[in-house]
C-alpha cells in the first residue's frame, strides 16, 4: 500500500497520542512521546494540528512528525517499522522537499531517535549532525519522600504551576490559560502537574509527568525550579516527586531530555537518580 502523509485535524490528535502511546518501550532509544504533543497543546489544539504530520499505510499511522519550532520538526515511527526501506525514503523525500509542507525552505532541523534507517537516508542527503542532546532515564526505584509538600494541580490551581514556569525559564509563556489548554489535551489522562511549596507556601517548583499506560516509560516536560528558590535541594526533590507520581500512574521507568551543553541540568538529573543514555544528535540541513 502506497504511504500516505497527512496533516491531522483536532478531531485525530487523539488517535496520534494513541500511537504515540503505542510506540513507546524501554529497550528502545528515546523517541517522540506523547507527552511532548500533550506539552505543546498548551498552545492549542488548533495549533497542534496544525504544527502535527502523520504518515499512513493502509489506514494505520506508521510515523508522526510535529514542528516544535517552524524549522525543527520532531520525528518517530512505529518499532516495527525503523528500519523499512520504503518509509524511510518517503520520510527523507517529505522532509527534504518544502513544497510537500512537513519543513520549509532554506536552515531545518530534524529530531529523529538513534537507530533508525531514516538517519542514514537523510545522511546520504547531504544532512549534517548538528545540535547534540543528553536523554536520560530514572528506574524508578529509590525515590525518598520529597522534602517540599507536593500538591498535584487542577484547574483552580493551574495559576502556581504557571508562576514558577515563568519564574524558571526566562522567556517561558506560559500562563494559567495554556495550562488549561494543556490540560484539555489526550496525553493529559495519562498526566500529573505537580508543584512543589516550601515551608511558608510558596510555590518554589514545578513539573508535568506523562504516562504512557502501564508498563512503558514517562517523560518529564518540563521541570523547574523559581530562580529565587535555587540551591535549596528543590530540583531534586520535584524529580523525586515526578518519579512516584509516574510509579502510581504504572510507567515503568522516567524518561528526560536536554541539550548537553547545559552541564548544570544534566549534572542535577544524574544527582537525582538518572542514568545517561546514548547521546543523539539533531540532523540538520543548511540553506
Amino acid at each position: 500500500m502506497p504511504i500516505e502523509l497527512r496533516t491531522p485535524g483536532v478531531a485525530d490528535l487523539p488517535a496520534v497520542n494513541g500511537a504515540l502511546r503505542d510506540w513507546q518501550r524501554d529497550d528502545l532509544p528515546l523517541q517522540f512521546h506523547p507527552g511532548d504533543l500533550g506539552w505543546f497543546q498548551r498552545f492549542g489544539a488548533e495549533r497542534t494540528a496544525r504544527a502535527t504530520r502523520t504518515w499512513l499505510r493502509d489506514g494505520r499511522i506508521i510515523a508522526v512528525g510535529m514542528a516544535d519550532e517552524p524549522d525543527l520538526i520532531r520525528l518517530t515511527m512505529a518499532p516495527d517499522l525503523a528500519q523499512d526501506a520504503e518509509l524511510a525514503g518517503r520520510l527523507a523525500a517529505d522532509l527534504g522537499d518544502p513544497a510537500r509542507g512537513v519543513l520549509g525552505e532554506g536552515e531545518v532541523f530534524v529530531e529523529v531517535p538513534n537507530d533508525v534507517l531514516v538517519r542514514d537516508v537523510l545522511h546520504g542527503n547531504g544532512w549534517q549532525l548538528d545540535e547534540e542532546w543528553t536523554p536520560l532515564r530514572h528506574p524508578l526505584t529509590d525515590l525518598p519522600e520529597p522534602s517540599l509538600r507536593i500538591e498535584v494541580i487542577d484547574a483552580d490551581h493551574a495559576a502556581d504551576s504557571a508562576a514558577v514556569q515563568r519564574g524558571a525559564f526566562p522567556t517561558s509563556t506560559f500562563t494559567e490559560q495554556r495550562w488549561q489548554s494543556m490540560a484539555q489535551s489526550a496525553a493529559f489522562a495519562d498526566a500529573r502537574s505537580l508543584v512543589g511549596y516550601d515551608d511558608e507556601g510558596r510555590p518554589v517548583a514545578s513539573t508535568t509527568v506523562w504516562g504512557a499506560g502501564a508498563g512503558r516509560p514517562g517523560l518529564i516536560e518540563p521541570l523547574g525550579v523559581h530562580r529565587d528558590h535555587r540551591g535549596k535541594g528543590y530540583g531534586r526533590a520535584i524529580c523525586h516527586a515526578a518519579g512516584i507520581a509516574l510509579r502510581e500512574l504504572g510507567a515503568s521507568s522516567m524518561l528526560v531530555c536536554t541539550p548537553s551543553s547545559n552541564v548544570g541540568a544534566v549534572a542535577a538529573y544524574v544527582s537525582a537518580g538518572f542514568e545517561k543514555l546514548p547521546l543523539r544528535r539533531d540532523l540538520g540541513r543548511k540553506s
